[in-house]
């Protein structure tokens, strides 16, 4: 069988595949990238983070129409389905699609459709979906195959009531209720959306509480807000079974608690994409989560076998998945890197309201004896929060008393995650220049969102003495 031989070969075209392969391929590089689907763009943009975005921005504009008073006489002749909202995200995941394509094909990529097989540290089989199959080869491999739900072997899936993130895109009708297994990011968001289309929600936690990885505060908002929706959020609850029937779906807790709706979404963890990758014959092995183990430049084992992205775990977020991938492609590319990654990356959460953070939190600055103070600022009390509507939520800065200078932003509201990026550019500056004082020695726009800093940072500076 004859084999075509690339400089570099990257396996998988989601954020992470792309990043490197377009640092490779702006670099000189002769690259392929291999995609096992019909289309390029990988999970990110056909299961993950595309559709449940766009899906979550349907939610918010119904929302918005319906507490709009120029409309209250006509908000509850609009009828809208779950499918429906589905159908919105088509035309943006069909837009994504060619515009990754066109970047593929501007810097002379070979995009190559199958599934891809190691044969030797050198060399792979792709097998495309007729079932032919081609050798290619290849100094050096990136690994970017990203994860999927984590499937425990007592569930069943193949039951139609019984759903991951990925199947729960393919929902045909409206659900009445819902039970949400795992109160992680993906299922949050997915309860926050499934109750604003009144559909019953419980969510189960089996942490103590929602998010515990951001601020307390935040994750405390958070909690009131579901439940102000109708969601009912059950803590430290483990599944023992779960029983399908014709009507409906039970999860029978540790606890003892019975829980009925008419579907269930499993929602608790993800696995990696590496089963019948062929790495066997590498000698690499990965994890029981289906990780592969990288080092700090995600070299794996092999020198000359990179891996990036959900496929190596957390943080497991499109942005840092992306900037792994240049980072890797200039590691390859020039032997070295003239910059690192961030260490600490933005968080994005599209719940509604949606949920940003960067930097530390309250618990840990306390338990690490830092010395900081609190500035917010609520919405409710900026002038673009009241013109909008979207009173709800404050954004929340936490700085060094001393030196002023700014260790965390939180933010809870609409257009969070876009709000935290005026913080990170004065937080990510070196010594002095990171400092509270910046937001209230420089003019914003009025009215803006980010007038939410100079507010809270005046309210900061008046707490010190």
């Amino acid at each position: 069988m004859s084999c075509r031989v690339f400089d570099t070969i990257i396996i998988g075209t989601g954020p992470a595949g792309e990043g490197a392969a377009m640092k490779l391929a702006k670099a000189g590089q002769r690259v392929a990238v291999v995609e096992a689907h019909g289309a390029v763009g990988g999970g990110c943009t056909h299961w993950g983070t595309i559709p449940s975005k766009t899906l979550r921005h349907s939610i918010q504009m119904l929302a918005d129409y319906r507490r709009n008073p120029l409309f209250q006489h006509s908000e509850h002749q609009i009828q809208v389905e779950f499918p429906d909202l589905l159908h919105a995200a088509d035309s943006v995941i069909e837009e994504q699609v060619r515009t990754r394509y066109r970047y593929y094909r501007r810097n002379r990529v070979e995009v190559v459709f199958g599934r891809a097989r190691f044969i030797g540290p050198e060399r792979i089989e792709v097998t495309r979906h007729g079932g032919l199959s081609e050798e290619l080869g290849a100094r050096w491999f990136v690994i970017a195959t990203g994860s999927r739900p984590y499937h425990p072997l007592d569930v069943d899936f193949d039951h139609p009531r019984i759903h991951d993130s990925d199947s729960l895109l393919s929902l045909k009708h409206t659900p009445r209720s819902m039970t949400i297994y795992g109160a992680g990011v993906i299922g949050c968001e997915y309860a926050s959306i499934m109750a604003a289309l009144d559909v019953k929600v419980n969510l189960i936690d089996t942490r103590d509480r929602l998010l515990s990885f951001l601020d307390d505060e935040i994750t405390d908002a958070l909690g009131y807000h579901l439940r102000q929706q109708g969601v009912v959020i059950r803590h430290n609850e483990t599944y023992e079974r779960v029983e399908a029937t014709a009507d409906g779906v039970v999860l029978h807790c540790q606890s003892g608690k019975k829980i009925k709706t008419d579907i269930l979404l499993w929602a608790n963890g993800r696995t990696g994409n590496t089963q019948d990758l062929g790495l066997e014959s590498l000698g690499l092995t990965p994890n029981q989560r289906g990780q592969i183990e990288v080092d700090a430049s995600y070299q794996t084992a092999l020198p000359r076998v990179y891996a990036v992205g959900d496929v190596v775990g957390p943080p497991a977020l499109a942005s840092a998945s992306y900037d792994q991938g240049r980072f890797v492609g200039a590691q390859i590319a020039d032997g070295t890197c003239d910059w690192s990654l961030i260490e600490s990356f933005p968080t994005g959460i599209y719940t509604v309201p949606e949920i940003s953070s960067l930097g530390r939190t309250e618990r840990e600055l306390t338990a690490q004896h830092i010395p900081y103070e609190v500035a917010q600022a609520d919405f409710k009390s900026i002038a673009r929060a009241q013109i909008t509507g979207h009173t709800v939520g404050m954004l929340k800065l936490l700085f060094h008393r001393e030196t002023l200078e700014i260790l965390g932003i939180h933010c809870f509201g609409e257009q969070a995650a876009e709000i935290v990026h005026i913080g990170q550019a004065i937080m990510s500056q070196p010594g002095a220049a990171n400092n509270i004082r910046y937001f209230t020695e420089t003019t914003f726009n009025y009215p803006t969102m980010a007038e939410a800093y100079r507010v809270a940072a005046l309210n900061g500076l008046n707490r010190l003495f």
